[in-house]
């Protein structure tokens, strides 16, 4: 009886020699130059703040005042870091549970592909599109109490003008409002990609069924849509930890500090008063907290949205 041959043909050995060499030859040409820039400006970077957060160090020459555990020891008890870390988890209560939902309602209203949608997408997504500074400088005018709009508005109704962003109480719900408003596109973008991939069936047997509309939102499309949420929720909580740009032109952490983020607290009492190590020290926080975050989260919610 003749054997088969089940040797791969030389044809195809060449092919598939050739494709892995030109996959090899990529890699060489493409991941030097990656891992050099990623090295630069990640890793060292990185590598310099942990070892910077043991000297109490202004930034110019060597650092030589080694101080120990002393700056972790200042922030734990700093009062304003408190605060910061509140206002902090704060931005992720708010992100999680009013800014996502926003995002998720319009996402629901839009998502199916017509000219008016395509309009209404865009809209909402302006604000995202903005660069951070540039809204906050936008905001700060909105809530000014001399020439802003809250101030015109007070005045049609007879009232004194309310300084907001000079509020105590009110300034850091100023903040919260303009995080909602800049940010809630991004996640409204996610879900409408998430919602036009679900299957017309699914949403056509439930009518059938007579299923109405908030039980076809709420048993069908949302079930579907749950890797995105969750990758959504992600960037959420990930970005509420990196607030920056958007504080410092409303209120550069005032008023009294009321309105103070981990990150503008690094800046603020960091960088700008030439506290290197400090600043330092905090931010090795910050990282040690993101990466909890990604790591846990993902051990909790992304590895069971893996299809």
């Amino acid at each position: 009886m003749q054997m088969l041959n089940t040797r791969t043909p030389r044809p195809a050995r060449r092919f598939w020699h050739g494709a892995r060499s030109s996959r090899l030859t990529a890699i060489a040409i493409l991941l030097p130059p990656g891992l050099i820039l990623f090295s630069l400006f990640v890793i060292l970077p990185l590598t310099e703040s942990g070892y910077y957060a043991f000297f109490d160090w202004n930034g110019y020459g060597t650092p030589e005042d080694y101080v120990g555990l002393r700056n972790f020891e200042r922030i734990a008890d700093h009062s304003v870091f408190h605060t910061a870390v509140g206002n902090t988890a704060k931005i992720i209560a708010v992100s999680l549970f009013i800014q996502m939902p926003l995002a998720l309602f319009l996402a629901l209203l839009i998502y199916r592909k017509t000219p008016t949608n395509a309009l209404f997408r865009l809209i909402f997504f302006v604000p995202y599109i903005l660069a951070e500074v540039a809204a906050g400088l936008i905001w700060s005018f909105v809530f000014d109490g001399n020439y802003g709009v809250t101030a015109s508005i007070a005045r049609s109704m007879g009232q004194e003008s309310f300084f907001i962003l000079a509020d105590r109480d009110w300034a850091f719900v100023a903040v919260m409002t303009v995080i909602v408003w800049k940010y809630f596109g991004f996640h409204m973008m996610i879900y409408i990609a998430a919602l036009q991939g679900v299957p017309e069936d699914l949403i056509e047997a439930a009518k059938i069924e007579g299923a109405k509309r908030p039980q076809i939102v709420r048993y069908v499309q949302i079930p579907q849509i749950r890797p995105a949420i969750i990758v959504s929720a992600f960037f959420a909580i990930i970005g509420a930890l990196q607030v920056f740009d958007v504080i410092i032109p409303l209120t550069n952490g005032g008023p009294s500090n009321q309105t103070q983020t981990i990150v503008t607290y690094l800046y603020s009492f960091g960088l700008t008063r030439l506290k290197i190590g400090f600043g330092s020290a905090v931010g090795v926080l910050l990282f040690l907290a993101a990466i909890l975050v990604a790591v846990f989260y993902q051990r909790l919610f992304m590895k069971g949205s893996r299809p």
